[in-house]
């Protein structure tokens, strides 16, 4: 398996594998959404804002984990969220999306963000050490209907201090859809 960093000219086939892991897992609907959600990330961020990680086997793309920058405006640290991440139906279950964000966390820890943040399932995303955490601690952009979801760690090595209202997030995960 080979890990890589970024989507220049490989942004359709990240776009297929979202919308396709997400449709057999949730339906068309979502699928569609979550692919939408990548298109406009890759082609509406700032590229100082986005971080794309992808996995691959012989030249097929197998997994794919995108990081926008959020940001609080009173507060120095840089924060990025994991939003969203998927691993080819075929192939779950095999580590690949464990090994794919380690290497997502390390690279982004070298590049000086200070913190990370998903919302998704504790369970698993603890497995890459990322434990639950309250909106006292890091308030989410947008209203969270799951708050059990939201789940951060500190890249520094100290431990995750408060980070002040309000927040803000990239364009295309500015819709309460994803929240």
């Amino acid at each position: 398996m080979e890990l890589s960093t970024g989507f220049i000219g490989r942004e359709q086939a990240i776009i297929d594998l979202f919308t396709a892991t997400f449709t057999a897992s949730e339906g068309a609907e979502e699928g569609a959404l979550i692919g939408g959600l990548v298109r406009n990330e890759m082609a509406d961020t700032a590229p100082e804002d986005i971080r794309v990680f992808t996995a691959w086997d012989n030249g097929t793309l197998i997994g794919g984990a995108v990081f926008t920058r959020l940001t609080y405006a009173e507060d120095p640290r840089t924060v990025f969220i994991l939003a969203p991440m998927a691993v080819t139906t075929g192939r779950q279950g095999e580590g690949i999306g464990q090994a794919l964000l380690r290497h997502a966390l390390a690279a982004l820890c070298a590049q000086g963000v200070d913190v990370a943040i998903t919302y998704g399932d504790p369970s698993f995303y603890g497995r890459v050490g990322f434990m639950p955490i309250s909106e006292t601690v890091a308030p989410a952009p947008l209203p969270l209907k799951y708050p059990e979801g939201w789940i951060g760690q500190s890249l520094t090595g100290a431990k995750m201090r408060p980070l002040p209202s309000p927040c803000g997030c990239v364009e295309a995960l500015n819709d309460p859809a994803f929240w």
